[in-house]
């Protein structure tokens, strides 16, 4: 795996704004600590002063120009922190998505298809979400708050050593121990939390896009009471947690009460004996109260890094699985001109199943020709798709092109020799140039034209405003006809000599099911065609039609 690969690379990758961040939030909490410490001896020594009379004097400049300084080093600070913060988190959330995308997209479909879609999309949204937030959130805080109480702690001893080792044990006491008491066994709540909110955002997602389903089968309030009982299992989990963080801020609150009763217990004898000013006694205790103070979101900043390493862990576990295929170390070089596609002796069964879907499969595509796979629904047509497409391997026998078996060769290199229109080829929201680019980038206007008119959208297409025209999500604006021709469209632009087809007439009715596949004989040229179908074909359209049946291959018409 290269290194830019791994998630810490996303994070090391901004480490100058995520180090600047930390020392800028660094700043602001010590200027806060020192403000409130300063402030305390100053108004001490200025009460004091005004008590004994006209003839006391203390330094007034000192201290004021002190807190002055300290006031807008904290202002400039905590706004500079923010700004630097934020920006650091959202090119980290950016990053991340691009990451997500980049290590999961090789493993569709075989592996991500194991996957439900709405648990994809939490993944993506909410787990992302509690990631990219890790270093403002949690070890940020974490790292500065612990740079303050040493800083403090280090202050206290340069005015009262034994105030500096009440100081150190009150650090990590709130600091460490009242965390993480309070977040104990909290990995398992995360855990379930995490779950619990995939749940509710797959079924809230499958249940939007199954609406008419549950409509027209009566099932919409059973659906509701099932997403109702997700959301309830959100709720308790986020109310446990809240729970968990509550019980650490009353923790907080009694050790914090301890800890000042016990600051001024040390105090003030030291006064009394002579061996402590009173203005470096209230500053003591004045820091002790801003270190507590900046100690009090210590549980939600352990909370998050909590949750943040659970949702890291739930990202790993998407991207880490094991691709269903892999390049050879030396890849072997394929023809330059368009060659022969055979399968050869090849058996295939889904990993852990002992049944086989294909068995012993012998079948030559040539140059030119155009065949089609016949059978019934799970006989394993679009399975033969899936090993030609080397989406997987077969566990015997070879598929070769031009005598190459493709294990041989790597995958951007074979890929490029395909077109492949699979079985509800979507339609994306953008316009219709936008959509025809994915299989081509760099297309051409013109271009572009021609291959609408091979499959019969030029005049819709005029019809829309040309080929900026927006199609909605989906392709809202469009027929499933239009929509599955445009897909088609896509596909011929690729210009790959072989063209693969996975029920490309799918939902459509037979007059426009017969028109479609009549224009894509005419519109095929000197391309190789392997169509997926279970529906009767128009003559003309393939040169020969096999089907499959219990693993093996039967010629229905030469």
């Amino acid at each position: 795996m290269n290194r830019v690969d791994t998630l810490r690379e996303v994070f090391a990758r901004h480490r100058w704004r995520l180090l600047l961040a930390v020392a800028l939030l660094l700043l602001t909490m010590l200027a806060g600590i020192g403000l409130l410490g300063l402030a305390g001896g100053f108004l001490t020594a200025a009460a004091l002063a005004g008590a004994l009379g006209a003839g006391a004097t203390f330094n007034f400049f000192s201290p004021s120009a002190g807190i002055r300084a300290l006031t807008l080093a904290r202002i400039g600070s905590r706004y500079f922190e923010k700004l630097v913060g934020h920006d650091a988190t959202l090119r980290i959330a950016r990053d991340l998505r691009v990451w997500f995308f980049r290590r999961a997209l090789p493993l569709a479909p075989a592996r991500l298809g194991s996957s439900r879609t709405g648990e994809l999309l939490a993944r993506l949204m909410t787990d992302i979400g509690e990631v990219d937030g890790l270093m403002v959130r949690a070890l940020g805080p974490l790292l500065a708050l612990a740079g303050a109480m040493l800083a403090t702690v280090l202050a206290a001893a340069l005015i009262h050593w034994p105030a500096a080792l009440v100081l150190l044990g009150l650090s990590l006491l709130v600091g460490i121990g009242v965390p993480v008491l309070a977040v104990r066994h909290g990995d398992a709540g995360e855990a379930a939390r995490a779950r619990h909110r995939t749940d509710l955002r797959t079924l809230a997602y499958e249940g939007l896009e199954g609406a008419a389903d549950l409509t027209a089968l009566d099932a919409r309030d059973g659906w509701i009471a099932r997403v109702d009982a997700a959301a309830r299992q959100v709720a308790g989990s986020d109310h446990r947690r809240r729970a968990r963080l509550v019980a650490g801020n009353v923790l907080h609150s009694a050790c914090a009460g301890l800890g000042l009763l016990a600051m001024l217990w040390l105090v003030l004898p030291a006064f009394e004996a002579g061996a402590l000013a009173a203005p470096l006694a209230a500053t003591l205790l004045f820091l002790t109260v801003a270190l507590l103070e900046a100690a009090a979101g210590c549980g939600q900043a352990w909370q998050a890094l909590q949750s943040a390493r659970v949702s890291a862990a739930r990202l790993q576990a998407i991207v880490e699985q094991p691709p269903a295929v892999a390049d050879p170390v030396q890849p072997a070089a394929l023809p330059a001109q368009a060659a022969t596609v055979s399968f050869e002796q090849v058996v295939f069964g889904w990993p852990g199943e002992p049944r086989r879907l294909l068995d012993g499969i012998d079948l030559q595509l040539r140059p030119g020709e155009r065949i089609a796979i016949r059978g019934d629904s799970g006989c394993g047509k679009s399975t033969l798709s899936a090993l030609l497409l080397r989406l997987w391997d077969p566990r015997q026998g070879a598929v070769r092109y031009g005598g190459i078996d493709l294990r041989d060769v790597a995958q951007d290199d074979w890929h490029r020799r395909i077109a492949w229109l699979p079985q509800g080829a979507p339609v994306f929201a953008g316009s219709i140039a936008d959509n025809l680019r994915l299989g081509d980038p760099v297309a051409g206007e013109e271009r572009m034209w021609a291959v609408l008119e091979q499959v019969r959208l030029t005049g819709w297409a005029w019809q829309q405003g040309g080929l900026s025209a927006w199609l909605g999500e989906n392709g809202a604006t469009m027929s499933a006809g239009q929509a599955r021709r445009l897909a088609l469209a896509r596909a011929l632009l690729r210009d790959a000599p072989l063209l693969v087809l996975d029920e490309p007439t799918e939902g459509l009715d037979v007059d426009t099911a017969n028109a479609l596949l009549t224009d894509l004989a005419a519109a095929l040229g000197p391309r190789s065609l392997l169509m997926i179908s279970h529906g009767h074909l128009p003559e003309g359209v393939v040169q020969r039609e096999y089907r499959l049946q219990q693993g093996r291959l039967a010629l229905l018409r030469p």
